[in-house]
């Protein structure tokens, strides 16, 4: 799409306004909860509303992240605590945001002009092999299960962002089976960002509903295993499901000179062109603001060291001029800002 420098920001800015913005994999409560046992209250409000605002942001889904120093014997205790956390800060700020657990939710967030948050495990470690133990945090608001995150569960095997020494790595355990048929039966969405690839063609063969990367890109323009491949992003979409683009530089770009939000876009592009724009969301992962409670010793032997392409929601309007300048229509970027993870929501969240 061609448009003169003067008319752009006029029309990025109509479709932050006029269109459902949903951003399907952050971490913000591993942030809230620290801050809060630090002292201070009212983190969403004070510290991300404004920036989300700013976006145009409507819904956000909020992983439940356990880091290692709480494995095992913690991560039941840490989700439990990240869950109250979110509920002491919807009492505490008013009203401006809400916690979503089923699509009239979403849709009276909307409505309402409020920000809804879902919910999400990010790996299922707070489960330990307790199957029972879904339903509470279902009941808790839990819609979305991320079945790891990138190291092994009791459920499956979780890719590494590189190449590591490691031991034979498997598929779905039987554990990890009845963890997907008990979410088909409950409603919930699953989502195999993290998953090693034997996980993932168990879930396509196993699950009976649609499916969601929530935050991955293309394995063919950044070869770490956290992406899909394009026989992947096939299957997802043959399941009627959706893939959120991340933002993160390891992510983006196999190099960090590499990692650009133009080389992100062109993710978005590759994805359009193998499946069409119904399955391409949002799940941008920012992670810049999480690198405080690394010690300076272990971001140095991060390498590259992680960064992001697009410096948080406040900077959406640069990422939809970029995807207008791919030539995109604004109905497929409508599409891709919200609309295809509200269409998966809709029919998974009763």
């Amino acid at each position: 799409m061609l448009l003169s420098e003067n008319k752009l920001p006029e029309l990025v800015s109509k479709i932050q306004k006029d269109c459902v913005i949903i951003d399907a994999h952050f971490d913000l409560l591993f942030d809230v909860v620290r801050k809060r046992q630090y002292g201070q209250r009212k983190v969403i409000e004070t510290d991300y509303l404004p920036s989300l605002i700013e976006g145009g942001v409507n819904i956000i889904v909020a992983s439940l992240y356990i880091d290692d120093e709480f494995l095992p014997e913690m991560a039941l205790r840490r989700a439990l605590q990240q869950i109250s956390a979110l509920y002491e800060e919807i009492d505490e700020s008013s009203g401006k945001f809400v916690l979503c657990k089923s699509f009239h939710d979403i849709e009276q967030a909307i409505k309402n002009n409020k920000l809804g948050i879902l919910l999400s495990f990010e790996g299922v470690e707070p489960l330990y092999n307790d199957l029972s133990l879904l339903k509470i945090f279902y009941e808790l608001g839990v819609r979305i299960l991320g079945l790891v995150w990138s190291r092994r569960n009791f459920a499956a095997d979780g890719c590494h962002f590189s190449a590591v020494k490691t031991c034979t790595q498997g598929g779905l355990t039987d554990f990890g089976l009845r963890l997907i048929e008990k979410a088909d039966q409950l409603g919930m969405l699953v989502d195999v960002s993290h998953l090693n690839d034997e996980g993932f063609w168990d879930v396509i063969k196993f699950s009976k509903s649609a499916i969601i990367a929530s935050h991955s890109n293309c394995r063919a323009l950044a070869s770490t295993m956290r992406n899909l491949t394009d026989q992947q992003i096939w299957s997802i979409a043959e399941k009627n499901g959706v893939i959120g683009i991340n933002a993160v530089n390891l992510i983006v770009a196999d190099k960090p000179e590499d990692a650009t939000l133009e080389y992100l876009v062109k993710h978005v592009s590759h994805m359009v062109k193998l499946v069409g724009a119904e399955h391409v969301g949002l799940g941008f992962d920012f992670c810049e603001s999480l690198m405080a409670y690394l010690s300076p010793l272990t971001i140095k032997t991060m390498s590259p060291t992680p960064f992001d392409v697009l410096k948080g929601h406040k900077d959406l309007n640069k990422f939809i001029e970029a995807l207008l300048a791919t030539g995109l229509k604004e109905s497929q970027i409508h599409q891709i800002l919200g609309q295809n993870f509200l269409r998966v929501f809709k029919d998974r969240f009763k």
